[in-house]
């Protein structure tokens, strides 16, 4: 993360499990994670589990700079969830209010070295008619995920490319969709070279892009079909 609007999804535990339910609401607080315990801005938690076994919060904020902070909430163990937001100069990978690079991803014509080209079982998916570089220059607003069915640790990857399906089916060709999988070998051993192009050390991702290729948005690590709907709707609104 950069400093500027920041997605925090964050899931509840107690000492035993994670837990399957909660308030539809999650007030807190994000502070300075150091001494001081400056607090920085109030946040409210959105619980989201459409289509999902176990729910998060959607938190969003607004953080003017570079630092550590932590995410609390009333209840809590005192200390929060912690993280970093790094200077932009710091970042490798394409950030929010840039262009998406083009990159030429595994099609079904063309799988370029990756086998499978796309992890989902039974059958692949259908996001690799168009490489990136090929959607980009369509001129339509962007959907471009990159993530593994097969071999996701968090099991939110599945899920995720479902809802992204779904979403190609209701929005049809107003914007063009793309996904791209983690490993180039079924065994998971050699990560895929549009990985590597993006510079990403994490999984599942959603860029979103207006008509030019500028990154608008972004979701990390989980989303449900209620916020991926309402991020493409807010993307085709722009």
């Amino acid at each position: 993360m950069t400093p500027g609007d920041v997605r925090l999804p964050i899931s509840l535990a107690d000492d035993t499990r994670m837990l399957d339910n909660g308030p539809a609401t999650l007030p807190g607080w994000i502070e300075t994670d150091d001494d001081a315990r400056t607090r920085v801005t109030d946040i409210t938690g959105i619980r989201r589990r459409d289509g999902i076994s176990t729910p998060y919060w959607e938190v969003r904020a607004t953080l003017p700079a570079q630092g550590s902070y932590a995410l609390r909430v009333e209840g809590d163990d005192g200390y929060g969830a912690s993280f970093k937001v790094y200077s932009p100069a710091d970042i490798i990978t394409p950030q929010t209010g840039s262009e998406l690079p083009p990159f030429d991803t595994p099609t079904v014509e063309d799988h370029r070295g990756v086998e499978p080209y796309c992890s989902l079982t039974p059958d692949p998916c259908p996001l690799h008619e168009l490489t990136l570089t090929d959607a980009l220059a369509l001129g339509k607003p962007l959907a471009y995920m990159v993530g593994t069915p097969a071999h996701c640790q968090t099991g939110t990857c599945a899920p995720g490319l479902q809802f992204l399906m779904n979403e190609h089916t209701r929005v049809g060709d107003k914007m063009a969709i793309v996904h791209a999988d983690v490993y180039a070998d079924n065994a998971a051993t050699e990560v895929a070279p549009a990985v590597n192009a993006l510079g990403v050390q994490y999984e599942p991702i959603i860029y979103l892009c207006t008509a030019d290729g500028t990154i608008v948005d972004r979701l990390d690590a989980i989303w449900d079909a209620g916020e991926l709907t309402e991020r493409i709707d807010a993307l085709l609104a722009l």
